[in-house]
């Protein structure tokens, strides 16, 4: 009869997951619900979260796992639905985490707020066991948001996050899977992939159709605010534009010629 906020997020990403191989509306509506439920009870008026909702009632100062795995599910949610809000949702529990659990001197994550100090020390969670670190979400999110937004600083802190750990990966690859899967972002072209027109829904549920681990997608209906789409929507057109570090390569059309832009 207890919720916590970190395993529904994690409910929720699954399903985002789920309509993206099925497109069953039904796991997308499910998604929208748990989405909505943490939003409406578990995040407070300062933009902190709480761990867990009880009869009615949501108790516990959020750890860092509930920011990272809603901040990733937000993520998810925003690419399987275009709809910015949760983006932008995700975006500030960013800046709350960055502001309340993050080591400045490491530029790691506490598993716990500056505002908790019946701890003796803190404790960071680097291993990515049957459930991924809250530090290896964070910084794979970071990675998200900074194309994103085009912010140098959510980049930069991914990538020193990362660097921090190299050494341990490199020696002990098994502990830490979701530190690998974005080292593989840094390994690999990365490719931002922006839809802008009023096909955008049909275009997304295409490209996502394909297995596509190095690419980033963002889209819109209308204008947008994200860096990426700027003057990229043109009224009765659908235009796909395949961009790297936010260069994009000429606008195409069809599904499978910008799915060409990305394998050469």
């Amino acid at each position: 009869d207890k919720v916590l906020t970190s395993w529904n997020a994690l409910m929720l990403e699954a399903y985002t997951d789920a309509f993206k191989a099925f497109g069953d509306q039904d796991y997308l509506k499910k998604a929208q619900g748990s989405a909505n439920f943490i939003k409406n009870n578990q995040i407070k008026t300062d933009g902190s979260l709480y761990h867990s909702y009880k009869s009615g009632k949501s108790t516990i100062e959020g750890f860092s796992e509930d920011y990272a795995h809603t901040i990733s599910a937000y993520i998810a949610l925003y690419q399987v639905s275009l709809n910015e809000d949760w983006l932008q949702k995700a975006k500030a529990l960013m800046d709350y985490c960055i502001t309340h659990f993050m080591n400045k001197t490491t530029g790691m994550f506490h598993f716990t707020s500056n505002s908790t100090n019946d701890l003796i020390a803190k404790k960071t969670e680097v291993i990515d066991n049957v459930i991924p670190s809250s530090n290896s979400v964070l910084a794979s999110s970071l990675f998200e948001l900074g194309h994103y937004y085009s912010d140098k600083n959510y980049s930069k802190m991914a990538k020193q996050m990362l660097s921090n750990l190299i050494d341990d990966i490199q020696a002990q690859p098994t502990g830490y899977s979701n530190w690998i899967q974005l080292y593989l972002n840094y390994s690999n072209p990365f490719y931002e992939v922006a839809i802008a027109g009023s096909d955008a829904t049909s275009i997304l549920k295409s490209l996502q159709r394909q297995y596509l681990p190095n690419v980033l997608i963002m889209g819109s209906d209308h204008e947008s605010d994200l860096p990426l789409m700027a003057n990229k929507f043109v009224e009765n057109e659908t235009l796909i534009y395949v961009c790297v570090n936010g260069t994009c390569k000429l606008p195409v059309h069809m599904t499978d010629r910008a799915l060409k832009q990305i394998s050469k």
